[in-house]
């Protein structure tokens, strides 16, 4: 084929194979036409068809940390397991798009008053829930409220601080109104927390019978195991190519890379670092890394000894070499991190701030200033926090010796990891995903009253910072503001984070997915059941 006639007509040919518009025997007509052999021909049929979503088959989906103490209550997801199943079987107000930017879910529309102070938002009246019932306001009421208030215990109760009333205007119709402005409240409604569930009449929430209006409903299923799931076919959204989907929790990362290997699962929502250069040459797999703002971190309690001293915090921050653990520990695929919690991939980052680079010699300086030479420690970590975490911190360990410092590693059970170790233990490592921008991550996990303040940090300055920042719409004020936000945390918080850790999971080679995926989470913002599908 040498006309570029026949060249147009072949990229007519393969968009209309990806939209779905031209049948495979039309196809291999039309390119005979063009000049192009059979063989040739059923090459690009076959690619440009598998860009096309088809319907049908059994998605069997390989997930990493799952516990058996999960429960469907929103307030207490945590783990991956929660936060995937709940982007399969429920439904938010807004979501992250394949672009990462903010498109609707269970909201058509949403608009504010200019002080950006109250937010309407428009329902989608089509939406239902697995029960049969239709979705209404009142459930997008009541379901807000229950991360509100004195009695609520969810841990995303700090994200509506400033929320001063959710009502009902008429059936489809929710306000939000808050104490002062919050330019970013439409994305702040993607947090996997605030899940929609069926009103229980009397101004709670029925989350405990798993019903919802997502994509796909609950059949049966076990924390901790495994999750049988069947479309739902009164789903008001697009996608859900899949009629099931079989969630199963493979803690052990080989247990779940052998299972992709073998066809056991279709896909992995992670891959182990050190043998993705052998996976992306297996024929079989796909492999997907993706930079995100997902991060790790290194939480050190500031109201304990010895991290109540900053000096000692910042001796352990100067004692670890980001470089090696990169190097060694992600192989490559993570961003270096500067001990503040905002990425180079998100809005806001300041780049002008010094990295903070491996210093001994400092760190000594440091720990002798605090009276605190010979500084011994114990660290906490499991391996399911991130694949090699493990390893991560007894490198640390090692690195950490020419500081003067013995970290003692200990290795916690997976299961109960983030119920019995996180924010209980005041040395350990954690696993963060990414949050669409700074003011959510802030505010879940360092305003001074937030239920996940990992390192009970208190600041008074950052706070009053981040109530600025929140209502501020002068995008150059409100970076200024983020900056000096991320220095106090650099400088004086307790939180060490070493990098921010690319999206790494595979697919086999029959699951396709669009060219665009979210960065919010793994596999493609935890929503890959209703987003992905099989080629034919």
């Amino acid at each position: 084929m040498t006309r570029k006639t026949d060249q147009i007509l072949m990229d007519r040919l393969a968009m209309a194979a990806r939209e779905g518009k031209i049948s495979r025997r039309s196809f291999m007509h039309y390119a005979g036409v063009a000049g192009v052999t059979a063989t040739a021909a059923t090459g690009l049929w076959t690619k440009s068809a598998a860009a096309q979503p088809q319907r049908g088959g059994t998605f069997r989906w390989g997930v990493h940390d799952g516990n058996s103490s999960d429960t469907h209550d929103p307030g207490t997801y945590v783990t991956r397991q929660m936060i995937f199943l709940a982007h399969t079987h429920r439904s938010y107000l807004t979501m992250i798009t394949p672009e990462n930017g903010l498109g609707p879910d269970l909201a058509t529309e949403w608009s504010a008053t200019p002080d950006a102070a109250e937010w309407t938002f428009t329902l989608n009246e089509n939406a239902t829930f697995h029960s049969g019932k239709k979705c209404t306001a009142q459930d997008v009421v009541d379901s807000l409220n229950h991360h509100r208030g004195d009695e609520s215990t969810s841990a995303a109760k700090a994200l509506l601080t400033d929320v001063t009333d959710v009502k009902a205007d008429g059936d489809y119709t929710v306000v939000i109104t808050l104490s002062r402005g919050n330019a970013d409240l439409p994305w702040l409604m993607t947090d996997y927390h605030f899940a929609i569930c069926p009103s229980d009449g009397n101004g709670g929430i029925d989350w405990a019978s798993g019903d919802g209006t997502g994509p796909y409903k609950i059949d049966s299923g076990e924390f901790g195991i495994q999750w049988e799931l069947s479309r739902h076919d009164g789903w008001h959204g697009e996608g859900a190519y899949f009629d099931n989907v079989a969630m199963i929790v493979l803690n052990d990362p080989n247990a779940r890379q052998t299972a992709l290997v073998t066809g056991d699962v279709d896909a992995v929502s992670l891959i182990e670092l050190k043998t993705m250069a052998l996976l992306e040459r297996n024929p079989n797999i796909k492999v997907d890394n993706i930079p995100s703002g997902g991060a790790i971190t290194m939480p050190m309690h500031c109201n304990t000894a010895p991290f109540d001293d900053v000096n000692v915090r910042n001796a352990l921050k100067l004692s670890i070499d980001r470089d090696e653990i990169i190097e060694k520990i992600s192989f490559g695929a993570a961003t270096k991190a500067n001990d503040f919690h905002l990425s180079p991939v998100q809005p806001y980052w300041p780049d002008d701030i010094p990295q903070r680079e491996y210093d001994p010699d400092q760190a000594k300086s440091l720990l002798k200033k605090a009276g605190q030479e010979g500084l011994s420690v114990n660290m906490s970590v499991a391996e399911s926090v991130y694949t090699g975490a493990v390893d991560m911190c007894v490198l640390y360990a090692e690195q950490a010796k020419a500081s003067g410092i013995n970290i003692n590693v200990v290795r916690e059970p997976n299961d109960g990891y983030y119920s019995d170790v996180w924010l209980k233990k005041p040395f350990s490592a954690v696993s963060w995903g990414a949050r669409p921008t700074p003011d959510v991550m802030f505010t879940l996990a360092y305003k001074s009253d937030a239920a996940w303040n990992e390192t009970y940090w208190q600041n008074e300055r950052f706070n009053e910072l981040l109530l600025q920042a929140k209502g501020e719409l002068d995008d150059n004020l409100r970076a200024e503001m983020y900056r000096e936000m991320c220095l106090l945390m650099r400088n004086d918080g307790g939180t060490l984070l070493p990098f921010f850790n690319n999206w790494v999971y595979a697919r086999g080679k029959g699951v396709e997915r669009s060219e665009n995926v979210a960065a919010s989470w793994s596999c493609d913002g935890a929503r890959a059941a209703s987003r992905w599908w099989f080629s034919t």
